[in-house]
């Protein structure tokens, strides 16, 4: 009876939050070697079947570099990075989109299979993502900066209470297909589409002042206190460009951005319909 009880306790904790994010939507980044473990991600992917069924409008946007890099490497072809973006030749931009395309349609596959209904799309599709080439000191090749984001395709999908899935490439208007990282492309739809949430899943619980001391977590950060935290060192190395697309989101006015463990067992579930959440929030 107990357990009962507290199974129930949970249920109403969580029904504030269901009925302030019905019908809102949320915007999810994951990719990275987390995705590579089929139980982390079936994990991951059945909280989004859940949210979807309490009524949030759910869009996915994947990465896949681990996958890009192991299928480069098996090709015999050279991996370079400059900036943190991968030097994009047309040979290396067609093994991304290959690959990036196995792992869409895998995600779309595996969500229909957990009851949820799933789309995926490519970025370059319909103007999906419209993008110009990214400019750098170096020529990273067909890299592109994200310039508009077609929300009425992805609303359109969002209206028939489907999942949408974001393979991260764009189209320039020179036609050309360009790469287009994958936490940039996740802020640029949130901003554009106006969420309600952005949460980046990766592999670490959040932000820590001091890597050694697991007290150190940050629950809570503010926009104005991210300078100040890559400049003094403590948002470092992997989680700047995440910060950075928090950052992006919230200036392109997402109500609140998180980033969380996708380690967590329904992790999602807890940073969105708990009181404390689990994760790192940026907000305003």
């Amino acid at each position: 009876m107990e357990e009962a009880i507290r199974k129930a306790d949970v249920l109403i904790e969580a029904l504030p939050y269901i009925k302030r994010f019905h019908k809102k939507v949320i915007v999810i980044k994951y990719g990275g070697s987390i995705m590579g473990d089929a139980k982390i991600r079936n994990g991951v992917l059945e909280d989004i079947v859940f949210l979807n069924f309490m009524g949030l409008r759910t869009i996915l946007v994947h990465g896949g570099g681990p996958n890009i890099s192991d299928r480069m490497r098996a090709s015999g072809k050279k991996t370079e990075f400059v900036e943190g973006m991968r030097v994009t030749d047309e040979e290396t931009l067609k093994l991304v989109e290959e690959e990036l395309q196995v792992l869409n349609e895998m995600i779309v596959k595996e969500i229909n299979d957990l009851g949820g209904k799933a789309v995926g799309l490519n970025g370059k599709n319909d103007d999906l993502i419209q993008v110009e080439k990214k400019k750098t000191k170096i020529d990273i090749g067909l890299v592109g900066n994200i310039k508009e984001v077609n929300t009425e395709l992805l609303n359109e999908e969002l209206r028939k209470d489907k999942i949408v899935v974001v393979l991260p490439m764009g189209r320039g208007k020179d036609k050309k297909t360009y790469n287009v990282n994958a936490d940039e492309a996740a802020a640029s739809i949130a901003a554009s589409i106006q969420a309600e949430k952005f949460v980046l899943m990766t592999n670490v619980k959040g932000i820590m002042r001091n890597a050694e001391d697991k007290n150190s977590f940050i629950s809570t950060l503010k926009v104005e206190e991210v300078k100040g935290l890559i400049e003094s060192k403590i948002i470092q190395q992997g989680m700047i460009p995440k910060v950075d697309a928090c950052v992006v989101a919230i200036n392109g006015g997402v109500k609140k951005t998180h980033i969380i463990d996708a380690r967590t067992p329904h992790g999602l579930l807890l940073e969105i319909f708990t009181d404390k959440g689990i994760g790192t929030e940026i907000i305003r």
